[in-house]
């Protein structure tokens, strides 16, 4: 019950700190239109946190009534520079933006900076990834005995029955160590910490008008293809494609006892991969990161796991021969 209690303030606590933010503007110009860099194609943002450093780009944002040269220089960011804009940002946003720049200037490259620092989230996070990854294999060990609880009572729709099905479900997943709650607090800061990223990335100019391979770091590849780097954002895009549909079969091996949700997937990598035409490359980025080291936990966890079970066995074996 205190577990729960728990999750329940954290929700409400990062919901608090979504409806105080400071979101992304895109900067428009008279017409209401918004205002591309001819040179990236990118629509600028208008709240940035600091002095953008290509000539075009001051011109475009002095032109729309943006005062650029009351903004910090981004190697000079501070988390306390600018005004206060709301939970959010102070939180979330200025002190991403600030390691991801101090992390580069030194470094040489914001898109190193920001995989190094998605690394060391992942890091820390990993005593909850871990526990979640941990789970999806004991349900996959679990799933012949809930299966046949499923089909003992799929034609009985009585309370009763339904009450019978959940104690010996729970019976289960109580023989197994398994806890369907267990390691989920990392999966609900997931997206926070990507909106994070992204309006760090946004209002950074410092790092969207950084290159990385090719890559335009601020250029979406929808408008990347239409540059002389399309190779480079059709590499980015498959990648994309391939590290979410790996982490996602993963992360879903096992979890579903439901046959119709095996396609969930390949449907939820779908809906990744159209977003991930319209965001910034950085974000791309980012998010191949964070799909390899997924990728990389579990198959680590099933290691662990069979090795564990190996072990096991032995020691029983070992103990038979004695008797």
């Amino acid at each position: 019950m205190k577990k729960r209690k728990k999750k329940i303030l954290l929700i409400l606590v990062v919901a608090v700190l979504l409806l105080t933010t400071g979101c992304t503007k895109t900067l428009t110009d008279k017409k209401n239109n918004p205002v591309k860099n001819e040179i990236t194609g990118q629509n600028l943002t208008k709240n940035i946190i600091c002095k953008p450093t290509s000539k075009e780009t001051i011109k475009l944002y002095k032109k729309n009534g943006v005062k650029v040269n009351k903004l910090p220089d981004c190697k000079k960011f501070k988390v306390t520079s600018g005004k206060y804009e709301g939970l959010w940002t102070s939180l979330f946003i200025k002190p991403l933006a600030f390691i991801l720049i101090l992390l580069g200037n030194k470094i040489g490259n914001y898109a190193v900076s920001l995989i190094i620092i998605s690394l060391i989230i992942r890091l820390i996070a990993f005593p909850f990834t871990k526990k979640t990854a941990m789970q999806s294999e004991l349900i996959k060990e679990a799933q012949p005995e809930l299966n046949r609880i499923q089909n003992k009572y799929k034609d009985k729709q009585d309370q009763a029955s339904l009450t019978k099905q959940s104690q010996e479900m729970m019976a289960v997943y109580k023989k197994y160590n398994i806890s369907p709650m267990s390691g989920c607090l990392f999966s609900m800061i997931q997206l926070p910490l990507f909106i994070a990223f992204f309006e760090a990335v946004q209002r950074t100019p410092a790092i969207f008008e950084d290159k990385f391979l090719g890559l335009q770091l601020g250029t979406t590849p929808v408008v990347g293809f239409g540059t002389s780097a399309i190779v480079a954002y059709i590499i980015l895009m498959l990648l994309i494609a391939v590290s979410t549909l790996g982490s996602f079969k993963l992360n879903m091996s096992g979890n579903s006892l439901d046959p119709s949700m095996k396609m969930m997937p390949v449907m939820m990598s779908i809906m990744i991969i159209i977003m991930g035409l319209f965001m910034p490359s950085a974000l791309g980025i980012y998010w191949i990161t964070t799909n390899l080291f997924t990728i990389f936990q579990n198959l680590l966890v099933k290691r662990s796991k069979n090795n564990y079970g190996k072990k096991d066995l032995h020691r029983k074996n070992q103990r038979r021969s004695n008797k």
